[in-house]
């Protein structure tokens, strides 16, 4: 058993005065349930799905460093963790055997000599991906910049050297540092702010509040995001199909790897912690791990089909993205967005179209997969070297509770909680939370959800664009600030601050996963690729920013004052939007940063503060108070029995579109597979800048990927033998007869 992991207070903080801290989607969201408000009820599992967020329009429409200031900043932080096992429970009608990790990278992994890499299982020829490169180290100079040994930090006015050898000034006028440690690439020692606990302390989920950005768009493509990706392709309506075609004329990897490399850089981050931020959420693909080369026969075909997504070459952006994010002292969301069969049909999830998780009959067959992935990143970021930087993992992205239903859904989060808990053991620090969104059923239904399982987050994405209403009631209605923005800032404080304060008592920690300035939903592609608009007036003017006039940026930043005031803890999405082909940015109400540039968003979001109150808005405040397990403390873990019965048999019962005669004959895979293992590699980079780049081995662990050595069991494969229809299409499959067992 590994030590508790401890860390010393940092002095930093102590020459600020604490301040008081108070209490498709984009592809429209038509399959989902309309959203209208119901009382706040006790959650079961017979409740009805259908309720959620009011209508957008009702009535119409180590040692102390020094910085150049003289503040000191401890670097020295700890290694070490506990662990507990988890509990068992009854399984189902399937035998699964023990859920294990996904099926093993086939390609080689090229790594830094310095990197230590331990493969905890065989490799499986059932699964594809690739991955490589080295990494150079990037620190800093210049003014307000100090370096201890090969420690370097600095604050506001500092000057970064990236790894590319580019320079850029840190600005930071909220006392936020950076560490830079290339021996020692997981120091916790950085703050973003004076208002934010440093890494290396720890984060109070009643009184520390989240203002955090996603970064979208990046690894999980999207069309609206990134159009200039999908332009030169107009037949493509998701990454699935512009990866085949990419792949087609040979452009797939090149493409795909400059576009991880230069979409979002170290600069973003940096302006991200100057912007008064302190968290973000990063959506990832199980691809980044590994594809399958056969997921099934087409329909009429009989050929296999192999998931087109490159894999496993973003997982080195993505560490060297956590690289960043420790470097200017931002927590990490870390956000499974896409799942092998798509949990939601949308075109985020990798393929637009049918949901395959949970629902037909591979919906148990890709949750099989997608418990393996998730146990892969479980055992990835549970490690001493993540804990501090990744407090959150959120499992699933947008699950559509609609079509795979509510007690199937909760079946598969109780078999994921133990699963990761399990890995991770009980309670506070071990593990990060676990993140479930509320498949657009709204928060209230999810009240009394789990009793006593180990920090579950509830992750609720509030929207107004995609409630297909006209949404043209007048945003720019001058530029005082009392009546900025017109009825908008009033209905989203009402629409969402109540709602969310009461799901803080009845659920325990709620957030605001996603939210964005688009109260209407123009924007290029926003509606999917040739999507139409339900905005009733011109959206021309709204998919333009340098059109904009004083009194539109007054109204939308009222609107997103509002809108984080009514959140509380909230990330924004997203942080940027890529330009279209034209050069122009076309859908400016979603990008954080071009609203900084702009200035229709505020550069402390403090300020955001007592803004509902100051409207007369409802309010229903939350005392500020959890219950111990909600976050890991007495109780966690020990679920209510009550909950046990209604949930506790995995595979679910029942699965939507199953006929109740198929479902013990339903293709399953067979615990007999490979395991992929995440490890620590980064880009190489190539030096381009002036800069003096300073680079070195660590000299401490950077971890094996496996936090949990006594997890051995295999991952899943197919059966040998057996005949599977595709994964990803399979709404339309005859349902089966016989059982497959095998040859």
């Amino acid at each position: 058993m590994m030590e508790e992991r401890e860390h010393a207070a940092d002095p930093f903080l102590a020459t600020y005065s604490a301040p008081s801290h108070a209490q498709d989607p984009f592809n429209p969201y038509t399959d989902a349930p309309h959203p209208y408000a119901r009382p706040q009820v006790p959650y079961t599992d017979s409740q009805d799905s259908g309720s959620g967020y009011p209508p957008a329009s009702p009535d119409a429409s180590a040692p102390a460093l020094l910085l150049g200031g003289g503040a000191p900043v401890m670097a020295e932080y700890a290694m070490s963790r506990s662990r507990r096992s988890g509990g068992k429970r009854k399984k189902g009608w399937i035998g699964l055997g023990v859920l294990a990790g996904v099926l093993a990278v086939a390609a080689a992994v090229v790594l830094p000599v310095y990197f230590l890499v331990v493969r905890k299982h065989p490799a499986s020829s059932s699964s594809s991906a690739s991955a490589g490169g080295g990494s150079a180290g990037g620190s800093g100079g210049g003014a307000n910049t100090t370096t201890v040994g090969a420690v370097t930090t600095g604050g506001d006015g500092s000057v970064v050297t990236t790894d590319a050898g580019d320079t850029f000034v840190y600005s930071n006028p909220f006392g936020g540092y950076w560490v830079a440690d290339p021996t020692d690439p997981f120091n916790d020692g950085a703050a973003p702010n004076a208002w934010t606990p440093p890494l290396n302390q720890s984060w109070d989920w009643a009184a520390d509040r989240v203002y955090g950005v996603n970064l979208g768009g990046w690894f999980v493509l999207e069309p609206f995001i990134t159009p200039a990706l999908f332009q030169p392709y107009p037949s493509a309506p998701d990454e699935w199909t512009l990866s085949t075609l990419m792949a087609a004329d040979g452009s797939l990897g090149a493409t795909m790897e400059a576009h991880y490399d230069t979409f979002i850089t170290e600069e973003d981050f940096a302006q991200i912690a100057g912007a008064g931020l302190n968290w973000v959420r990063l959506p990832i693909p199980f691809w980044a791990i590994s594809t399958w080369p056969d997921v099934g026969t087409a329909p009429g075909t009989g050929t296999a089909v192999a998931e087109p997504f490159l894999a496993g070459v973003c997982w080195r952006y993505i560490i060297r993205a956590l690289g960043w994010a420790r470097k200017y002292g931002l927590r990490v969301n870390l956000d499974l967005h896409t799942v092998p069969g798509s949990q939601n049909g949308y075109n985020h999830s990798g393929k637009l179209g049918q949901v395959n998780f949970l629902n037909g009959i591979m919906g148990v067959a890709n949750a099989q997969r997608t418990l393996d992935y998730i146990r892969i990143i479980t055992e990835f970021v549970s490690q001493p070297e993540y804990v501090n930087l990744i407090p959150m993992f959120g499992i699933v992205n947008e699950a559509l509770l609609s079509t795979i239903g509510r007690p199937q859904l909760t079946s598969f989060y109780l078999e994921a909680h133990d699963m990761i808990r399990g890995i991770t053991g009980l309670g506070a620090g071990n593990g990060p939370f676990i993140s479930i969104h509320d498949g657009f059923d709204g928060v209230p239904n999810w009240a009394g959800f789990l009793p006593g399982s180990d920090r579950i987050i509830l992750d609720t994405h509030p929207y107004f664009a995609f409630d297909q209403q006209p949404n043209d009631a007048p945003i720019a209605t001058g530029t005082d600030p009392a009546t900025a923005g017109g009825t908008w800032p009033l209905q989203a404080c009402n629409s969402w601050g109540p709602l969310i304060n009461t799901s803080r008592s009845a659920f325990g920690v709620t957030v605001a996963g996603e939210f964005s300035n688009g109260y209407n939903d123009c924007g290029l592609y926003l509606n999917g690729v040739n999507g139409t608009h339900f905005y009733g007036g011109d959206c021309d003017l709204w998919q333009d920013s340098s059109t904009w006039n004083a009194s539109i940026k007054a109204g939308v930043g009222k609107f997103a004052l509002a809108s984080m005031d009514a959140m509380q803890d909230w990330f924004f999405w997203t942080w940027k939007i890529g330009n279209a082909t034209d050069g122009v940015v076309s859908s400016p109400l979603w990008s954080y940063q071009l609203g900084l540039q702009g200035g229709w968003m505020p550069t402390d979001p403090r300020t955001a503060n007592g803004t509902c109150a100051a409207l007369g808005a409802n309010s229903a405040p939350f005392d500020g108070v959890f219950s111990a397990w909600q976050t890991g403390g007495a109780g966690a873990g020990t679920i209510a029995p009550s909950a046990i019965a209604s949930f506790g048999t995995y595979p679910p019962q029942t699965i939507s579109n199953v006929p109740a005669a198929a479902l013990t004959l339903l293709p399953t895979y067979t615990a007999t597979g490979g395991v992929s293992t995440l490890t620590y590699v980064t880009p190489t980079a190539s030096v381009t800048g002036s800069g003096t780049v300073v680079s070195a081995a660590p000299t401490v662990s950077v971890g094996d990927g496996w936090v949990d050595a006594g997890d051995t069991a295999p991952g899943v494969t197919t059966v040998a033998g057996c005949t599977y229809p595709d994964a990803w299409s399979a709404l339309g499959a005859p349902a089966p007869t016989a059982l497959c067992t095998g040859s």
